[in-house]
């Protein structure tokens, strides 16, 4: 379902529609407004709706509305608001015929009144629908007046039904049943849905694998301690700033690992990568939040063992000695170990994959110095101790089995090969991410 909602006024309807306008501010900030030019510099003037961001479909004189109509017939419009004055003379506003007739072909509301424009602006809002997927033990706060806060931001604009997750029960799992429901929705039925993800990384990256390959868009809305999906993609961590993110749904294409037959979003570490969140207990995380994984890092380099591997890289083979085997999806610049490209792109079809071979302590400082370098400057480093590449898949078999975190889970193992599925996965994003 599209969310752009024509708006169209001659100075007859002017000033009514920029009434409705300021009345229903919060409303309309998760639509895409095309305005008529007369309208929209009305608009920009006035305090209440200048920060509503609206394109333009040129003057009434120039065809306004029969641009609107047009995209009516198109089914590129939700909603057409057309304010018109009875008492003024036909050819001086919009065109009521052309309008009715292409709303009528393309089962479209129209409103020409504030009241019709209400009952259209509360039917379109309960058509969109978001399942919330709350971790209540999440972060830190107070969790049921942040849920209450959430549905306070969200439910003008959509319906939001909230499901708690549960120790005994797998986030994958409860979002697969929430797949089955979306997808069980009667043939033709118009509503938009997404499955909103509220918690920390490990909630989202249940979630994402979850609905990987089958179009719903996962929103996010994050309240861990590290929350790296959410940094990386620029998904604002507070929660007004969230919600107007999923509010607007502008939608983007990522791509998603499979890590010896799991999902894989963020990432997969051997060696430094897994003793360090290995070491970062919750109790850990909850006294010192993201400062907990710093401390963690601290302390496995000093117990870190180098260990031999076997890697096999897009058919190609190599044996080495390393300290740490890192292979990215998505992570943000504080995921040191994924830097050695200076930035991990979620939408390549490739994983970036950085291998750390220092000889000793010192040497793997540097190393890891290097790579902090290459995430503030977002450039490669050319660190003599560290491989970097990028690849669709990659195998790795050890000489012992090792302790390997794929998204923050930790399993032990002499064994792994991940693979990407480009474009997998549908993520509700802010417009202007980072690259």
């Amino acid at each position: 379902m599209s969310n752009a909602l024509v708006l169209l006024a001659a100075e007859a309807g002017l000033d009514a529609l920029l009434d409705w306008l300021d009345l229903h501010q919060a409303s309309l900030a998760g639509f895409r407004l095309l305005a008529n030019d007369e309208l929209a510099q009305a608009m920009a003037e006035r305090p209440a709706t200048a920060e509503l961001e609206q394109d333009g479909l040129g003057a009434l004189a120039a065809g306004a509305d029969i641009r609107a109509a047009a995209l009516v017939l198109s089914r590129g419009t939700a909603a057409v608001v057309a304010f018109l004055d009875p008492r003024a003379p036909a050819h001086t506003q919009p065109d009521a015929a052309l309008l009715i007739r292409a709303c009528a072909i393309a089962g479209t509301p129209l409103a020409l009144n504030p009241a019709s424009a209400d009952l259209a602006l509360r039917g379109l809002s309960r058509s969109r629908l978001a399942y919330l997927l709350f971790n209540p033990v999440a972060g830190t706060g107070d969790a049921a007046a942040q849920l209450a806060r959430i549905r306070s931001l969200l439910e003008p604009q959509m319906l939001v039904s909230v499901v708690l997750t549960r120790e005994d029960v797998d986030a994958a799992a409860q979002t697969r049943e929430l797949v089955h429901i979306i997808e069980a929705r009667p043939e033709g039925d118009p509503a938009g849905a997404m499955v909103v993800a509220c918690g920390g990384d490990g909630t989202v990256s249940a979630a994402a694998g979850a609905l990987a390959g089958t179009g719903i868009p996962l929103g996010v809305i994050p309240r861990g301690t590290a929350n790296a999906f959410a940094t990386a993609l620029g998904i604002p961590g507070d929660l007004p700033g969230a919600c107007s993110t999923l509010l607007a749904g502008h939608s983007r294409r990522l791509d998603i690992g499979v890590c010896n037959g799991r999902p894989m979003v963020l990432l997969a570490g051997l060696g430094f990568e897994a003793g360090m969140v290995e070491r970062a207990s919750r109790e850990l995380k909850t006294r010192l939040g993201a400062l907990a994984y710093v401390l963690a890092g601290a302390q496995q380099l000093l117990s870190q063992q180098p260990f031999q591997a076997r890697l096999t890289i897009d058919g190609k083979t190599s044996e080495l000695q390393a300290a740490a085997i890192t292979v990215a999806n998505v992570a943000p610049a504080t995921s040191v170990l994924a830097q050695g490209f200076g930035a991990v792109v979620p939408d390549d079809g490739l994983l970036e994959i950085t291998v750390a071979t220092p000889a000793s302590r010192l040497q793997g400082l540097n190393a890891l110095a290097a790579l902090m370098a290459s995430a503030v400057v977002q450039s490669p480093t050319s660190h003599p101790d560290l491989l970097c590449l990028r690849a669709r898949e990659i195998r790795i078999d050890t000489d012992a089995p090792q302790r390997l975190v794929v998204d923050g889970e930790m399993i032990t193992t002499a064994s792994v090969h991940i693979r990407c599925r480009p474009g997998a996965l549908s993520v509700v994003t802010p417009l202007a991410v980072a690259p």
